[in-house]
């Protein structure tokens, strides 16, 4: 009879101990897809993100906002003339090399309206090749090694009781659900920085053809806001490496509900602090 117990028992804690490695895994599998999505996604330039909506984004930028920005930047030379010409006390002291200053400003304004949707994706190819740069040495060093840590996790679940074990059991599928909406979270907050880009990019004409206009800052806030944003993918991936050498120490771990609650622990950290690297890139730049 005590052995037809103990059969039993043996049966339901392999069903639970089964049971607690498929949510470990899944639970694992998932952190190391989600690592590589945002290496993936930081990666990607606003043209091979979505082509589709790059090509409309450029489209309304040379379309509609061009036109207006063509009246701002007539009114910023205008006006930029006037002054020229009064503070030399109204021509009586006036030297012509400044009509050369000033046609050159003119020429550079319009230049940078003309071409301003390739300067600004210029300025995201710069701050993309640091992110690159920073993604092709973290990809190899990022992942979980599942297989390793389930092994040394299934040794020391053999050792509990069934209830322990069943407790385990729910835990652990609490805890896989968590991270999916984790998971759903960094999701936002990749996709919400492109479309931030792509809304930077759209209006881009406006902001360039105040450039060379002494008392506008308006152009000069708009290229730090754009630094700021390119180079958000740079500190997303620093975010990534900090999160690598973290959840190392998981696999250490003697204690299993450590072991399980430092990954979680761990990717939290990971989701506030991208959270806060658009913040602290606009703070790195000056943005405002």
């Amino acid at each position: 009879m005590f052995g037809l117990f103990d059969k039993i028992e043996e049966i339901l804690k392999d069903f639970l101990i089964s049971m607690v490695e498929a949510n470990l895994s899944n639970m694992f599998n998932d952190v190391n897809e989600k690592i590589g999505t945002i290496a993936s996604e930081v990666s990607k330039t606003p043209q091979a993100w979505n082509k589709d909506i790059f090509s409309m984004i450029r489209s309304l930028s040379e379309t509609v906002v061009v036109p207006i920005a063509g009246m701002i930047i007539t009114f910023v030379l205008c006006h930029e003339l006037i002054t020229l010409i009064t503070e030399k006390n109204n021509m009586h002291d006036i030297d012509t090399f400044i009509f050369f200053k000033y046609f050159f400003k003119m020429f550079v304004a319009v230049y940078l309206v003309s071409h301003c949707f390739d300067i600004t994706m210029a300025i995201f190819d710069v701050a993309q090749h640091l992110v690159n740069k920073s993604s092709d040495f973290l990809s190899t060093s990022t992942n979980i090694d599942v297989i390793d840590t389930l092994n040394q996790l299934k040794d020391s679940m053999k050792e509990m009781s069934l209830a322990e074990l069943a407790g385990l059991s729910i835990e652990t599928l609490l805890i896989s659900q968590c991270m999916n909406i984790i998971s759903i979270l960094i999701t936002v907050i990749l996709y919400g920085r492109m479309v931030e880009i792509y809304l930077y990019c759209s209006i881009s004409p406006i902001p360039f053809s105040t450039i060379t206009a002494k008392e506008w800052n308006i152009g000069n806030n708009y290229v730090k806001g754009l630094l700021a944003l390119g180079f958000q993918g740079f500190f997303i991936m620093v975010c990534v490496g900090i999160y690598a050498v973290l959840v190392k120490s998981m696999t250490l771990a003697d204690n299993i509900h450590a072991a399980i609650f430092s990954v979680v622990a761990y990717t939290v950290l990971l989701c506030f602090s991208l959270f806060k690297t658009g913040s602290l890139s606009k703070s790195v730049f000056g943005a405002h």
